[in-house]
């Protein structure tokens, strides 16, 4: 039995708040060295739009949003932010399942999956989703918490062992990802080129043994090792604290270029070369990460082209980040693929597809 991908919904919050966030980063930065580090990464960073629920405020009367959430000097604790998840989650989530356009299938769906690290509360996103969409009360639920970028791989694999298990399974499986409500007010440019790369979306994906769509392969994943610390995410008193490492892309490079290397079966190649993969669903994790996965596996300029078009045009969004890449992919030319995400520990996570 193969499961397949046979529909991808996607929704974004309708404010654009890349220009914005630019320029707030820029007052909060404290010397002029430090601001043309920061404005060199924007003009690199290969993002041209971001989106969130907050509407961005006027910089000239101290206003960061126009709710006046974030005020300066007494920015949101963690447990505010988690108000504001719990409500926006749901409303957006939603809008990505009715992307799916399924209609009266919805009735058929045997199986939830939500994927998040941007929030927490109980009853949870699955459970709401169940009761607004009307699923049986006895779907299957399950919720993926806090694996950070890498989650939609780890998502879409529980779909594909409930399918792989019973062919009548019908899963939906929502990435959901709230990022700009953690923004930090602080001057470290590391921290605030972290916040350079995320905005907020959602991604419903609809896995059945339907033989239409994408086929999924098989899946595989690796710890990068002496890569710990490189990428974190904790729960704050003021929102969840991120930090990417600026060692990140070269880990990356270095541990796939060994891969490539490889000529047996055990490796994230799985003993084939790269010439073999026709389609490359490479999570958008930044355009250094993106130069990172091109070197490291020795890619032609235009393989990942579909996950520079996702990154310009939508930032990072964690998890559901792929899933975007993995829509656009959908409609291309049939052919073997390979997708990839990377995430705190530092893992790689992998699955070998077919677009039909």
């Amino acid at each position: 039995m193969i499961a397949h991908v046979n529909r991808i919904g996607t929704a974004v919050p309708e404010h654009d708040v890349h220009a914005a966030f630019v320029a707030f980063a820029r007052t909060l930065l404290r010397d002029d060295r430090t601001r043309a580090v920061f404005d060199k990464m924007v003009e690199r960073s290969g993002i041209a739009h971001r989106f969130s629920h907050f509407q961005p405020g006027r910089l000239e009367l101290g206003e960061v949003d126009t709710g006046g959430f974030f005020r300066r000097g007494a920015f949101p604790s963690t447990g505010q932010r988690m108000k504001l998840y719990e409500r926006w989650a749901l409303e957006l989530a939603l809008r990505a399942v009715a992307e799916l356009d399924i209609g009266a299938e919805l009735a058929r769906i045997t199986h939830v999956i939500v994927a998040s690290c941007t929030g927490f509360s109980a009853p949870g996103l699955d459970l709401q989703l169940t009761r607004a969409l009307g699923l049986s009360a006895s779907v299957h639920r399950s919720v993926i918490g806090f694996m950070g970028c890498s989650a939609a791989v780890p998502a879409l694999r529980a779909a594909d062992a409930a399918v792989r298990a019973d062919p009548e399974a019908r899963v939906l499986v929502v990435n959901l990802e709230l990022c700009s409500l953690h923004m930090q007010e602080t001057s470290d440019l590391e921290t605030v080129l972290s916040f350079l790369l995320f905005g907020d979306g959602c991604a419903a994906t609809l896995v059945t043994s339907d033989q239409t769509g994408i086929a999924l392969g098989d899946f595989r994943s690796t710890i990068i090792p002496d890569s710990a610390d490189l990428i974190t995410w904790h729960i704050g008193d003021q929102g969840f604290d991120m930090r990417l490492s600026g060692k990140v892309p070269g880990r990356i490079a270095g541990v796939l270029r060994e891969e490539r290397s490889r000529t047996d079966e055990g490796g994230l190649m799985r003993g084939r070369a790269v010439g073999e993969i026709e389609h490359w669903a490479v999570h958008a994790g930044g355009r250094t990460v993106l130069d990172a996965v091109e070197i490291g596996l020795g890619l032609g300029t235009d393989a990942l082209a579909p996950s520079r078009a996702i990154l310009h045009r939508f930032g990072n969004m964690s998890s559901a980040t792929v899933l975007f890449v993995l829509r656009g992919i959908m409609d291309a030319a049939p052919g073997k693929g390979m997708a990839m995400a990377f995430g705190p520990g530092m893992v790689a996570e992998t699955f070998r597809f077919r677009v039909l």
